[in-house]
């Protein structure tokens, strides 16, 4: 039965949930895990034309959110960033040009779920007008409407990140059904979607994995993939532990073949060599704030590098894309 279903999803055919649940059963280290990650891996390769992108994220503020995602860093619940900060207009602009410089694939705005939607915008134009016309922008922001959406693709963005993360409504304020309309309201506005499933803990049943792993197939993405939730100090999830990057590559590896060639992207976070061997063709460098970071500024604790990035694909034999993203392109 497993050679079936890889033959079929290497193939290019629809794998049920039921298939993939299968798939997210077998244990680790066992020879059938081990097929399922090389099979991923030629998934990847074929889907991507053997070109992994580095892309990176400027965090523009810290702020006791009120949306209280239990996993984040700025949620209020959590209290760990009880004071409000955030880059000026100028820090903002030099984090997006230093990453441009750097070779970054795509740069990726992100802000807390609070903040003012307008001054994200205005803000955006302004990073806007100090890149190359080439450069690719990506908005991380929290839920909006069709006309919010319209206004991010006239402010420069090419598309956005979002995902229906695992526990969404448990252990999030926010509800699947709200984070699916912002998907919606995305597409319709004509911006490029790249999701993930995220963030896995330990806790996580093969049931939500594959729900969560079937919605993100379902949006239309232009790249899925799998990424684990960092433990942050002190917090009620955090008793739960980390699941290991080992792990998470047998996941990464399941999710990759749940979509198909028509999403050639496979990410995974934090940046790890065994998931770039297992299929991840997307790692993220980031400066400034950061939801699975204590320090304000992740570039001096969590936050690697482009070239940080480079060099993981570099190690898990991958060429990396030179020049502007071909995820977010038309």
């Amino acid at each position: 039965m497993l050679d079936r279903i890889l033959a079929k999803s290497l193939q290019g055919e629809v794998v049920s949930p039921e298939e993939i649940a299968f798939l997210f059963e077998f244990p680790l280290f066992s020879e059938e895990s081990a097929k399922i990650i090389a099979a991923s891996r030629r998934k990847s390769e074929r889907a991507s034309d053997g070109l992994a992108e580095v892309h990176a994220q400027v965090g523009l503020n810290i702020a006791p959110c009120p949306k209280n995602c239990a996993f984040c860093a700025f949620a209020a619940v959590n209290k760990v960033f009880e004071r409000a900060s955030e880059l000026s207009v100028g820090e903002a602009v030099a984090a997006a040009r230093q990453f441009e410089l750097d070779g970054a694939n795509a740069i990726y705005v992100m802000a807390t779920a609070d903040y003012p939607f307008a001054k994200y915008i205005e803000l955006s134009q302004e990073i806007r007008s100090n890149l190359q016309p080439e450069t690719v922008l990506v908005a991380n922001v929290g839920d909006f409407d069709r006309k919010e959406a319209e206004q991010l693709r006239d402010a420069g963005y090419s598309g956005i990140y979002h995902a229906v993360r695992l526990g969404e409504g448990r252990v999030t304020s926010l509800s699947v059904e709200q984070r699916l309309r912002t998907l919606h309201n995305a597409r319709e506005a004509g911006l490029i979607v790249g999701t993930c499933v995220e963030p896995v803990g330990s806790e996580h049943r093969i049931e939500e994995l594959v729900e969560k792993t079937v919605i993100s197939r379902e949006c239309s993405p232009r790249f899925s993939g799998a990424a684990r939730r960092i433990p942050i100090p002190g917090t009620e999830l955090a008793r739960h532990g980390i699941v290991s990057e080992a792990r998470m590559a047998h996941i990464l590896a399941v999710v990759r073949l749940a979509v198909g060639y028509d999403v050639p992207g496979n990410c995974t976070h934090e940046p790890n060599g065994i998931g770039a061997a297992a299929g991840a063709n997307l790692l993220w460098a980031e400066s400034g704030s950061n939801p699975r970071d204590t320090e304000e500024k992740t570039e001096q604790q969590r936050g690697m590098t482009v070239q940080d990035c480079a060099s993981v694909f570099r190690e898990g034999e991958w060429r990396v894309l030179q020049g502007p993203s071909r995820l977010y392109s038309k």
